[in-house]
């Protein structure tokens, strides 16, 4: 099978059985672009341990992270995964192992910290609901920023203390919502005039803008 096919309906599989998003599947094709312009192979049955003992020398001397070596390495056992199940001789993936990288410190804030956190937004106009509700929303739930800003209107049901957010990797979990959580959106929801069916929107002096709020 031609090469190039082969990487083209990697990225299919990707996308179709998988679900990744075209943001993570664009970080594979990037990750593993670096590897085919280092290794300049022609099938993967040319992928073997001194191949992959040189690229992990080329880019620990690229003087990158450990944790940024692992994404590249990750997207390529990926790849070698996808070969396996399809049946085309190449590296075993599990021949692909990680850099060790540091454990995680995790700086937590204390509960003085919180409370400064919590109580920055200031005022009783729109903007200052919307944001004391993210805040307590944010701190309540744990969602990730961008699941926050998917939410909709209707998928938060006043009524109850918990609700489902699909997330990173396409997987649904149940998060937990905070009774001053519930306060402050029930306050701000109260005070949009708009029909936006997104939960959190723009806003400026006159009231809001009929767009979604973004991470950003």
């Amino acid at each position: 099978m031609d090469f190039n096919n082969l990487k083209r309906q990697f990225f299919e599989y990707l996308e179709i059985e998988r679900g990744r998003s075209l943001k993570t599947i664009d970080n594979y094709g990037r990750y593993l672009e670096r590897f085919w312009n280092f290794a300049k192979i022609g099938s993967p049955g040319e992928i073997d341990d001194d191949l992959v003992r040189r690229y992990r020398l080329y880019l620990n001397r690229a003087n990158l992270k450990r944790k940024t070596q692992n994404f590249y390495l990750i997207a390529l056992r990926v790849f070698l995964k996808y070969l396996a199940r399809r049946g085309i001789k190449s590296l075993a993936p599990e021949r692909i192992e990680l850099a060790k990288v540091p454990e995680r410190y995790l700086d937590l804030i204390n509960e003085d910290e919180l409370e400064r956190l919590l109580a920055g937004p200031k005022g009783e106009d729109l903007k200052f609901l919307r944001d004391k509700a993210i805040l307590e929303l944010l701190f309540s739930t744990g969602l990730r920023v961008s699941e926050l800003c998917s939410l909709d209107r209707e998928d938060i049901d006043m009524k109850k203390t918990e609700f489902s957010i699909r997330g990173k990797g396409d997987k649904i979990r149940l998060v937990f919502v905070s009774d001053d959580a519930k306060e402050f959106l029930k306050k701000y929801l109260s005070k949009r005039k708009d029909v936006e069916e997104a939960l959190f929107v723009r806003t400026n002096e006159v009231g809001p803008r009929e767009n979604r709020l973004t991470p950003r």
